[in-house]
């Protein structure tokens, strides 16, 4: 493993995730609306497994059991045999005529552990259906779902949103992916292990990452009928304008199954699928989580135009039924992102030549994920690392552009002389930035002074709300 000091160099992007970027039950209970000391995992002072931040709701505001974080890794695994998503192609490369019945495979395979958090919520954890969370982020997440701050969307980013949007992310493991979490952290998450491919994931492993919006119906039409949840948390919206932690409304909206599947995925190693919320979709709340798209590589060798028409993509299939909201932000030249992605920026400005772009799609699943490394050099979107107010990008489809939007295997780092952590970017973003930041040094000022240099960009290139 590298010195901790090659590790240092990523605090500069712990304050611009949200760019790109629940367990509630257990014993866990709230006294009235204060912070206590037993919110925290007492046995890791460094806040390895805290469950969450200490503001949490008073018993007369939720009465119900918080947050607890799953963290107890499983030191082996049992290697996946003959998965239903990979019988569901029928011998047959993924194409357009299977990706659906893929999809609708990874869907059906995760839902005994995951429709509980959606009928029974209140007896619902991670730890109960096999699921594990990430370390070191439990100042991040509120208290009641255990959701942390995704992207968001400003106001009219959809031709049906009107005002700043904030998204709220859960990610949950399975076993054979939590033994690649587990390999990285080990019992007490006090060290960080990227030696011999710790951080690459066994065939078969899959994480789930649940996606919700701060604003709902009627203020966002197209949540209408979705399923809503409580998070506490300060983000005002219209429909609920107060200042500070308050109860507050989120409504589903996109789920992402993402596989580890190098049968189906020679040259990346994983399928990304994501679902959208679609309210014309018949059925329950789960059936109306429709496929938005695949995809299993970045298309290094198309070179999209800014516009459509959109040259075919041979590596992301876009389902043409999806709800017309989900479709609007798709990556660059079409290639897959999700409404709650941030694939899309409303202004940009390009490094060479000056140009001002609007609404500039500029990222995909993989693009964002790719960049997964322990240390980095190189910025989530396909720019230098923000130094003012405004978005610098690369010119779009130039060699600079490109390096974003190529199929490395997840062995292999985005910057020479780096460790790859395998597309994990949740991980690599989250988990070890936040690491990091708990433990200064003399030797990581200079990345400090960054890292607020972005944040205050951050803060004045939007005059969203989520941004706080």
């Amino acid at each position: 493993m590298k010195k901790a000091l090659t590790f240092l160099a990523t605090l500069t992007l712990l304050v611009i995730v949200a760019f790109i970027g629940y367990s509630c039950a257990g014993n866990n209970k709230p006294k009235d609306g204060v912070a206590t000391a037993a919110l925290t995992d007492t046995t890791k002072p460094s806040g390895a497994f805290l469950n969450h931040r200490d503001s949490v709701p008073s018993p007369q505001q939720y009465s119900d059991s918080l947050f607890v974080l799953s963290h107890d890794y499983p030191t082996t695994f049992k290697p996946v045999v003959d998965p239903s998503w990979q019988k569901a192609l029928n011998g047959q490369p993924i194409s357009d005529k299977n990706y659906i019945a893929y999809m609708d495979s990874l869907k059906s395979y995760v839902a005994p552990n995951v429709l509980p958090f959606f009928k029974d919520n209140k007896n619902w954890t991670s730890a109960k259906y096999g699921w594990f969370n990430e370390p070191w982020v439990g100042s991040q997440r509120e208290a009641i779902l255990g959701t942390y701050l995704g992207n968001g969307n400003p106001a009219n980013m959809f031709k049906t949103l009107k005002e700043d949007e904030a998204g709220y992310a859960l990610v949950l493991y399975d076993s054979v992916a939590a033994y690649t979490v587990g390999q990285i952290w080990g019992k007490t998450g006090q060290k960080v292990n990227l030696a011999n491919d710790a951080a690459q994931f066994k065939e078969g492993s899959v994480i789930v990452k649940f996606a919700f919006s701060n604003v709902n119906y009627p203020q966002w039409p197209v949540m209408k009928g979705a399923q809503t949840f409580s998070v506490y948390d300060t983000i005002p919206t219209k429909e609920n304008p107060k200042r500070g932690y308050q109860m507050r409304k989120v409504s589903f909206f996109q789920m992402d199954v993402i596989v580890k599947d190098s049968k189906t995925s020679p040259k990346t190693g994983w399928v990304y699928s994501t679902f959208v919320y679609d309210m014309d979709a018949p059925g329950s709340g789960w059936d109306k989580m429709v496929p938005l798209g695949a995809m299993w590589g970045d298309d290094p060798g198309v070179n999209s135009p800014l516009t459509p028409p959109y040259p075919k993509l041979a590596e992301t299939l876009i389902n043409a039924k999806a709800p017309a909201y989900s479709k609007e932000t798709l990556g660059w030249g079409g290639r897959l992102s999700g409404p709650n992605d941030g694939a899309v920026a409303q202004v940009a400005y390009d490094i060479s030549t000056g140009k001002k772009y609007t609404n500039l799609a500029l990222s995909s699943c993989m693009s964002c994920h790719s960049p997964a490394q322990d240390s980095f050099n190189s910025f989530l979107l396909p720019g230098p690392f923000p130094t003012s107010d405004s978005l610098k990008v690369y010119t779009p489809g130039s060699p600079d552009w490109n390096l974003w939007f190529q199929d490395r295997a997840g062995t292999v780092p985005f910057d020479k002389g780096q460790v790859a952590m395998d597309y994990d970017m949740v991980m690599a973003f989250k988990s070890v930035l936040a690491y990091q930041k708990a433990h200064p040094s003399a030797q990581n000022k200079l990345l400090q002074t960054k890292a607020a240099a972005v944040d205050r960009f951050r803060r004045h290139n939007t005059n969203s709300r989520f941004w706080h």
